[in-house]
């Protein structure tokens, strides 16, 4: 084909820019014309709206996912508290702290305490609650966390908090939870929080508390006879830490015969404990005292007469104690005066 076939193929008009339509070529000249230009305009500002309409619902629907994932991340955190960074001067151990001093002197503790100071703090955070007037002294008080709390004292660390709001019963029953659920609680310190609530009136009774912490309340007795053995028996141990559970009942029968007997032994342990182990203890302050008993005072009796009548008697047990029984009506003056009696010497004692 040559070139000039090739050029009659060509059109040319479209190559050519559109010019720009004359208004008033395009304006209808008829009053139909006009109408379908009116209509014509109308459709085309519905069909913006409507494409206005449907970007509108793509970024609603954009916004309602994104705000879905949002709430759904919440949820998430959902009962989850806030922690902080606290200067361990703040806070004090609670009033029903179970930790005896010894539990910061052990070896767990300088291994808890290395872990800390390794890590930079506690990565476990203890809980507090705020005093609520607290003065001059510290801000908080612990829940639970006493050895995580004392560890960053010691180190001069600032120590990782988390703050609830609660009332005294709460807080028990939180400390007593968490703590139990360490192994490393003895049962002296279980009966010495078990004690300080039940002193306190947190709860009326035994059985109450140990069905509000859902513990068996023969362990909850056992640990009671555990904490309040006397002193002079505690003193017998190197650390009351080494009280065993199964040793309460053995503790309680032998202060029910022989509760003077019991105190002295632990006296004498405790003079010159030297290589005892606390079963070897434990056995030494419980076992059968046939001597001693044998060496008891038996009980006696003392009659005091008035012309030729017996007015008081006074009996002592085997035990050397003493009870008095005054077998005349007195006035209310011999009442008050008998008492002022009996009360300078009991405080002479």
């Amino acid at each position: 084909m040559g070139l000039k076939d090739k050029a009659s193929k060509i059109d040319f008009a479209s190559l050519m820019p559109a010019s720009a339509p004359n208004p008033e070529v395009a304006k209808p000249k008829t009053a139909p014309g006009a109408m379908m230009a009116m209509a014509n305009d109308q459709r085309s500002e519905l069909l913006r709206e409507n494409d206005q309409l449907r970007e509108r619902a793509a970024k609603a629907a954009e916004l309602e996912g994104r705000l879905s994932d949002a709430v759904a991340e919440l949820r998430t955190w959902d009962g989850v508290k806030a922690t902080r960074l606290l200067d361990p001067l703040l806070i004090r151990r609670s009033d029903y702290a179970n930790r005896h001093e010894s539990s910061f002197q052990n070896a767990e503790f300088e291994d808890l305490k290395r872990e800390i100071k390794e890590a930079g703090g506690n990565i476990q955070p203890i809980k507090v609650r705020a005093i609520a007037s607290p003065g001059d002294g510290p801000e908080y008080e612990i829940v639970f966390g006493h050895r995580r709390h004392e560890a960053c004292l010691q180190l001069g660390l600032q120590v990782l908090v988390f703050v609830d709001n609660l009332d005294d019963r709460a807080l028990f029953e939180e400390m007593e939870r968490e703590n139990r659920q360490r192994a490393d609680l003895s049962a002296w310190e279980q009966g010495v929080m078990y004690a300080r609530a039940l002193d306190r009136g947190l709860y009326p009774s035994l059985r109450q508390m140990a069905a509000a912490i859902g513990v068996d309340h023969a362990n909850v007795s056992k640990a009671l006879v555990l904490a309040r053995l006397p002193q002079s028996v505690l003193n017998a141990f190197a650390s009351p830490l080494d009280l065993q559970f199964r040793w309460a009942t053995a503790f309680t029968d032998i202060q029910s015969r022989d509760a003077a007997g019991l105190e002295a032994r632990a006296a004498k342990i405790a003079a010159d404990r030297g290589a005892m182990t606390p079963k070897g203890i434990f056995g030494a302050l419980t076992a059968p005292q046939a001597e001693s008993v044998r060496a008891a005072p038996e009980p006696s009796v003392q009659n005091f007469d008035r012309d030729g009548t017996t007015v008081a008697t006074m009996k002592v047990d085997g035990a050397g104690r003493p009870s008095i029984r005054i077998h005349v009506a007195l006035s209310e003056l011999r009442r008050k005066e008998l008492a002022r009696l009996l009360e300078t010497f009991v405080r002479d004692e």
